[in-house]
């Protein structure tokens, strides 16, 4: 005979696969209900009550609550969709691992909130967390969580997680050797934040870069130049190089040599020494510890004033400030004494005999 599939559907059949469709419906209905009306009076009652930790869990909890609802609406239609049988081990294992992965989400994306998390705890201990530290521990909550996840999802399939592990021990020799350039990074990673050479924001140089350091992760460290571009370079290079870390300064340093002529008498190099003297220090921008204003040298076309004293700012554009109105009060002071700025030059002697000579053997040759 030929049979027809829709012909061997019994009504009770079409029953039930109507139920099972619109159990799914009715799913997808009650998601959005309550997404809509209790999830979301829950987050204004969270914000209302300020508890910050709270909201962010709630937040995060939102995708894998939606995912949730279908994936129990698809478990239950399955019990009364007539051609499976829903008492399968696969379909429990299946749930199972739905729930895992729902949960998972949860936590990897809470895990963005660890921060926060971290601060509230070393506020609680008087403890100063390092901002470098928070980052750093957050994707390594994220990777344990993963990592977590996936033997979970694996010892429900029937998985030996615990012998797979060991034989990646048998194997940890060649893995090594494979990964030492990642197992580098990772402990020189490890070295950046416990020595904390830097933090997030400071302004370093290295022999192989300068800039403003924006992240620091398991592999790499990214650093914005002053040309304004970002730079990835490995934790094993830079933790293995002398690091500058001029945000450290307490104070910043300005020393340069200023030439005049060897024209200048000795009372007004003493005059011009004393008034810069003087003005740096009444100069409420310079530090005041270090102060150097001295006759030094006997240059080959000059005679050099050695200028040696500190900036109270750090900030550049503060610091240029600072250096630009000393240039202006140097110019004044030079001009009220009469004293010029040497430059560059050169003088040539000719003894009287040599001249003598060089003109007869020039007639000579006429």
């Amino acid at each position: 005979m030929d049979w027809r599939f829709w012909e061997a559907i019994t009504y009770e059949d079409y029953i039930n696969i109507g139920i099972s469709i619109g159990v799914i419906f009715l799913a997808i209905l009650l998601r959005k209900l309550f997404i809509k009306y209790i999830f979301y009076l829950f987050l204004k009652l969270s914000n209302k009550g300020k508890t910050e930790l709270l909201n962010h869990a709630l937040k995060a909890f939102e995708h894998p609550l939606r995912f949730l609802f279908v994936i129990i609406g698809v478990y239950i239609a399955i019990h009364y969709f007539p051609y499976i049988d829903a008492n399968k081990d696969i379909y429990k294992h299946l749930l199972k691992i739905s729930i895992i992965l729902a949960i998972s989400s949860w936590l990897f994306n809470l895990s963005s909130s660890t921060s926060l998390l971290f601060m509230k705890i070393s506020n609680k201990l008087n403890f100063e967390m390092d901002s470098i530290l928070i980052p750093f521990l957050s994707k390594a909550v994220r990777v344990i969580i993963v990592m977590i996840s996936i033997s979970i999802i694996a010892e429900e399939f029937g998985y030996n997680v615990s012998g797979f592990v060991a034989g990646l021990g048998l194997g940890g020799l060649a893995f090594a050797l494979a990964a030492q350039e990642v197992i580098k990074n990772l402990f020189g990673g490890v070295v950046i934040i416990t020595e904390k050479p830097f933090t997030i924001g400071d302004w370093i140089q290295s022999p192989s870069i300068e800039g403003v350091v924006e992240d620091i992760n398991f592999r790499s460290t990214i650093i914005r130049t002053f040309a304004d571009s970002l730079i990835t370079i490995p934790n094993s290079t830079l933790s293995n190089e002398p690091i500058t870390n001029w945000s450290e300064m307490n104070k910043r340093r300005i020393f340069f040599n200023l030439g005049v002529e060897y024209s200048t008498s000795k009372e007004k190099i003493q005059h011009v020494i004393h008034e810069i003297q003087e003005y740096l220090e009444n100069n409420e921008d310079v530090h005041q510890e270090t102060i150097f204003v001295r006759f030094t040298e006997y240059n080959h076309s000059s005679l050099d004033i050695m200028l040696y004293f500190f900036t109270k700012s750090i900030v550049w554009d503060e610091y240029l400030t600072v250096k630009q109105n000393v240039n202006y009060k140097i110019m004044e002071i030079l001009e009220e004494a009469d004293v010029s700025v040497a430059f560059p030059s050169r003088s040539v002697y000719f003894e009287q005999g040599s001249m003598h000579n060089m003109h007869t053997l020039q007639d000579d040759e006429q």
